[in-house]
């Protein structure tokens, strides 16, 4: 009897030990293809350089192709998390995909770092987006720097463009108060596909107008259509993009219609021409990580959104471990607590400060303002 209970005990602590050290999932899905793709492949990219180990604990990656479809994101995610049984989710790249994940993060308790821009995708702040953080700058915060800038160099009126869903629509809502508050006019106000070939009508519309400056609230390659159909009709005002641009396949298919165009973005990709700090460093440490995987060169800001997603859970896994065992509902849900509690702490973007009603935390060091010049990205000083 006493050899059966011995047994019967050891058995049982081979098997707490077991799930004590039970791997940890994430699962990724990101646009690698479609019209984000300029921006998905350098997430995915990053994400293949991440180590497989975090306190102690081996980490899997599982990623998908989401192909810039909402309805494809909510299909992976609900494969990772059904199937794949992850304890976090990262993604996806724009913030259409972004929003319609959530609900699937909300719905099965499993924390996600989301990609997207839009500030949509955490606000109003309840019980589903308790489960969705941001590693990346609110398009509010930067249509604010935007038009903090025009002010400052003395435009009086703005056109907007931007794409016809959650990306367009959240950059116009904040542009409309931020802009009245300033005494800037706006001018005029039209949409595009992501897909669309032309936008000849729209760009002739906003010429119409004569403002000032136009803003494109777009990313990727797409944003260039507006931009290359504003210049070939002879617009010769200023242009804004957003952080939504700053890769190089932008600049390839933009090309000399860029020259001169203002734009917010995070620290990453203009780190060397910033002061020290430890976002500097860390910007540093992973362009040289890049540059050496994939060539020189290829170095966009959204490296930046990948890889603080992944640095953000590495700073909550070690705490989540404290409480609870990978693979449970009790760990995604310290996971979850922990990123909430973020205080401080220095990524690539910025100095994250979450709080239970701010789940991206960033501040103005989270954005600076360039100029496109000769194929590079400038400071403006």
């Amino acid at each position: 009897m006493k050899l059966a209970i011995a047994a019967i005990l050891l058995s049982t602590a081979l098997g707490a030990a077991h799930t004590a050290s039970a791997q940890i999932k994430i699962g990724i899905t990101v646009s690698e293809t479609g019209p984000a793709a300029s921006l998905g492949t350098v997430e995915k990219n990053t994400l293949q350089l991440l180590p497989d180990s975090v306190a102690g604990q081996s980490i899997q990656y599982i990623m998908l192709d989401d192909a810039s479809d909402p309805t494809t994101a909510v299909k992976n995610v609900r494969k990772l998390v059904n199937d794949d049984k992850v304890d976090a989710l990262i993604g996806s790249t724009t913030t259409p995909n972004s929003i319609a994940i959530t609900e699937v993060a909300a719905e099965t308790g499993t924390p996600l770092m989301a990609m997207g821009a839009g500030a949509a995708i955490i606000e109003p702040m309840n019980e589903k987006k308790k489960w969705v953080f941001k590693s990346v700058q609110n398009d509010a915060m930067m249509v604010e720097a935007i038009v903090q800038h025009m002010v400052r160099t003395g435009i009086k009126s703005v056109g907007y463009i931007g794409f016809s869903d959650a990306t367009g629509e959240g950059y116009w809502h904040a542009l409309k108060p931020l802009a009245q508050a300033e005494g800037l006019k706006i001018a005029a106000s039209e949409r595009f596909q992501r897909t669309d070939t032309s936008v000849t009508g729209q760009a002739l519309r906003l010429i119409a107008t004569k403002p000032d400056a136009i803003l494109i609230a777009a990313s990727g390659t797409p944003a260039a259509l507006p931009q290359k159909a504003l210049k070939e009709r002879g617009y010769t005002g200023r242009i804004y993009q957003t952080h939504g641009v700053a890769n190089n396949d932008f600049l390839r298919v933009c090309g000399k219609d860029c020259e001169g165009t203002y734009l917010p973005i995070g620290p990453l990709l203009v780190a060397e021409q910033l002061p020290e700090s430890p976002s500097r460093k860390l910007s540093l440490d992973i362009i040289s990580r890049y540059e050496q995987a994939y060539g020189k060169g290829t170095v966009t800001t959204f490296i930046s959104n990948a890889y603080d997603s992944y640095l953000l859970l590495e700073h909550a896994i070690p705490v989540a471990l404290k409480t609870a065992r990978p693979g449970t509902r009790e760990f995604r849900a310290a996971l979850r607590d922990a990123l909430e509690a973020t205080r401080g702490f220095s990524g690539t973007q910025g100095v994250y400060n979450m709080t239970p009603d701010d789940h991206v935390g960033l501040d103005e060091r989270a954005r600076v303002i360039v100029r496109i010049h000769q194929g590079k990205w400038l400071v403006d000083e």
